[in-house]
């Protein structure tokens, strides 16, 4: 079986016997490369593109009710790898989930979003994020938390359950 062949039939698992098994091996000398293995297996509300102005990934949409009520409209038909839809539901997991660290995002305390902040969910694909204050970094901070499915936090979580917090030891 020559090059091109073997490569099709890794990418379209044709000839492959049985279920997958084992595990994949991640060998990364890139000290960023949890980012781009996070950020190519979650979702965000927002994604930055090459020029860094942010644009809606799983959001179709975002209001300012007022100064302290920010409200975000889902895109219809997003879905995780798995195929668990992304509602609403989903997303209000996450924030929650993320909430629970208690150390400052790795890559800066900026992405911080204030731990009073709350978030509600007003319909499949709507929520509203209740702000303590004014935060016009908001969409920035959305960007670095990051919805993952219900089977993620069942089997994976970040740690919680292995260990009480979410802080590492991965």
């Amino acid at each position: 079986m020559g090059l091109v062949e073997k490569v099709t039939s890794v990418l379209t698992g044709e000839g492959r016997a049985g279920e997958p098994s084992g595990a994949v091996h991640v060998v990364d000398p890139s000290s960023l490369n949890w980012l781009y293995i996070t950020y190519n297996t979650v979702e965000e509300l927002v994604r930055v593109n090459e020029n860094g102005t942010i644009k809606g990934a799983a959001m179709s949409g975002y209001n300012w009710a007022d100064d302290l009520t920010f409200e975000v409209d889902l895109r219809e038909g997003e879905r995780f790898p798995d195929g668990e839809p992304l509602t609403a539901d989903t997303v209000k997991r996450s924030f929650d989930e993320a909430m629970r660290g208690t150390g400052p995002h790795p890559p800066g305390t900026h992405f911080n979003i204030d731990p009073r902040t709350s978030c509600e969910v007003t319909g499949e694909r709507s929520l509203r994020f209740h702000l303590p204050e004014p935060d016009g970094l908001i969409l920035g901070k959305l960007r670095a938390y990051h919805i993952m499915s219900t089977q993620f936090w069942k089997e994976i979580g970040f740690g919680y359950r292995r260990n009480g917090n979410g802080e590492g030891h991965w």
